[in-house]
């Protein structure tokens, strides 16, 4: 089963991307999802193989955000994709079976398309207001989690779902009630003086109900 704490990178350079990632890592986060914006090409590509060997030394999976072409390219472990970015169908036509998918969220009705469309996981959100993203959907809140994965329960749909934007420690605990797989989150660790110690504490409440 996938991961329950996934790591979106940050940084505006190279060096400032890959030492963010290098602590994440080092931490022991064992997801990494890449998220350069506005970027050259060239800067892109040189950041991904370089995240891309670190997360093998780390042994984490290594997901590149909204590039499929990249992600192709450099044979990242798969490609997450937002609302506005390509189909997951077409996504999964070009990378195969068994590279991961995974899709941004909003609604349930965006939920019921990306796992009609074959995805393997969804990035639901944003659960509050977050500075790390320009163009923000509507926020959901607690409340409209537990409605959304309501819906999913009752139509039996189980793609795991991730919580994202602006999430807390304190936010855990009732997110995690909500039925949800898990959590992504970059600032809180990015800005952690205490990575190590955090990404303890974010597991143990992760895992907190998972019997083994």
């Amino acid at each position: 089963m996938y991961n329950k704490l996934q790591y979106i990178s940050q940084g505006n350079t190279i060096e400032e991307q890959l030492y963010n990632i290098h602590q994440a890592l080092d931490a022991g986060c064992d997801w990494v999802q890449m998220r350069f914006k506005n970027q050259t090409t060239k800067d892109t590509f040189a950041l991904a193989e370089a995240a891309k060997f670190l997360c093998e030394e780390y042994l984490a999976n290594f997901i590149i955000n909204d590039n499929l072409y990249l992600a192709q390219q450099i044979a990242a472990d798969g490609v997450h994709l937002g609302l506005t970015d390509m189909n997951i169908a077409e996504a999964r036509s070009i990378l195969g079976s068994t590279k991961i998918i995974g899709g941004t969220a909003n609604t349930f009705e965006d939920i019921k398309n990306h796992i009609k469309n074959g995805c393997d996981y969804i990035g639901l959100g944003p659960f509050q207001f977050t500075k790390t993203k320009e163009k923000l959907s509507p926020v959901l809140g607690l409340s409209g989690y537990v409605a959304i994965i309501e819906k999913m329960k009752n139509s039996n749909l189980k793609t795991p779902v991730y919580a994202i934007g602006g999430i807390t420690l304190n936010d855990i605990n009732p997110l995690m009630e909500t039925g949800i797989h898990g959590i992504a989150v970059s600032g809180m660790i990015t800005n952690s003086d205490q990575k190590k110690k955090l990404i303890q504490q974010l597991n143990e409440k992760l895992y907190a109900n998972v019997i083994v």
